[in-house]
């Protein structure tokens, strides 16, 4: 079991530190956050560990799972790498790219594993289809929250619309050509609605929304390729896969055909899979370990983390042309 300890214990946090103490591959060591009353009303609930430093945690662990405010990031995550520590580190990476680019570098020089908190890519929804998506040449994306002044001091392209942008990179194999984006800012002091058009070198588009200012709540992805339409809801953990196929000669009363202006027919028939529950962020903690224990790469490395954020960066650098 791997020795862990939890940096920043706010929403997020309680989260991770319950999750890491049920964890098989953890032995969850204790926390460390510099809110000394809600830190202590963490212990006097559950019995965690308290840390009187951030710099005692990182001694006592083999792992640090950063679940800090994003402007402290990077300078307990270039702490925890130099003492040899692997590191889970919530998204986005770090406030610039620049600072990710620094604890790539230092972690490859310490020989450690990091990993950033993505955890759309472990919702059952999306890796039960992950597999079928094959160079996907339009994306549609629009991810819709309720207000909630909890994450209000970023932009909604860093609060919500990141996790699209790293889903949509892990399966769109090219550069980006060009990124074209607006926002608007209506209760926050940064913006609370976005739109962004993504072009890949290889042609593909994909055109993503986020507002943190909806009626409702939506996580819907829609690609769609050669042959093929996959629907991921996010949300409600559900997938739809719409693929084409070549009619028979002779199809069956209930087959479903379609004929285009050239006389060809095809046949539309459903492939979906099974959706199995699961708690993604147990589940991303679990693949963490297991990349330190067998020395593979994580599923969501730093470098995805960094390239995301430079996406996002690039996406809000429009809104202020």
């Amino acid at each position: 079991m791997l020795k862990a300890g939890v940096l920043g214990a706010g929403h997020l946090g309680k989260i991770h530190l319950r999750l890491l103490e049920q964890s098989e591959n953890y032995q969850l060591i204790g926390f460390y956050d510099p809110n000394l009353e809600q830190a202590q009303a963490i212990v006097d609930e559950f019995g965690y560990r308290l840390f009187d430093s951030a710099e005692a945690l990182i001694a006592a662990v083999d792992m640090v799972d950063i679940v800090t405010p994003t402007f402290a990031h990077f300078d307990v995550a270039k702490q925890a790498i130099e003492a040899g520590k692997h590191i889970f580190i919530e998204k986005p990476i770090t406030n610039t790219v620049e600072e990710a680019d620094i604890l790539i570098a230092l972690a490859k020089k310490h020989k450690v594993k990091g990993q950033v908190g993505h955890v759309e890519r472990f919702n059952p929804a999306f890796t039960s289809v992950a597999s079928k998506i094959e160079n996907p040449m339009f994306i549609e994306t629009h991810r819709l929250a309720e207000f909630n002044p909890r994450g209000t001091d970023v932009p909604v392209v860093l609060d919500l619309m990141i996790h699209d942008i790293d889903a949509i990179l892990s399966v769109v194999k090219s550069d980006v050509k060009q990124i074209s984006a607006s926002g608007v800012s209506v209760i926050s002091e940064t913006p609370d609605i976005a739109n962004a058009r993504i072009e890949f070198e290889n042609g593909c588009v994909a055109n993503l929304t986020a507002s943190r200012i909806s009626l409702k709540n939506m996580r819907k992805s829609r690609f769609f390729q050669k042959d093929a339409y996959i629907s991921v809801d996010f949300f409600e953990k559900k997938c739809e896969v719409v693929k084409m196929k070549e009619a028979p000669e002779h199809p069956d009363d209930f087959a479903m055909i379609l004929q285009n202006a050239e006389g060809i027919k095809k046949q539309i028939y459903f492939d979906n899979p099974e959706v199995s529950s699961n708690n993604a962020i147990l589940d991303e903690l679990n693949y963490f370990a297991e990349a330190v224990k067998n020395d593979t790469m994580p599923i969501v490395s730093l470098e995805d983390g960094a390239r995301a954020l430079q996406v996002a960066l690039q996406i809000i650098s429009c809104f202020k042309k």
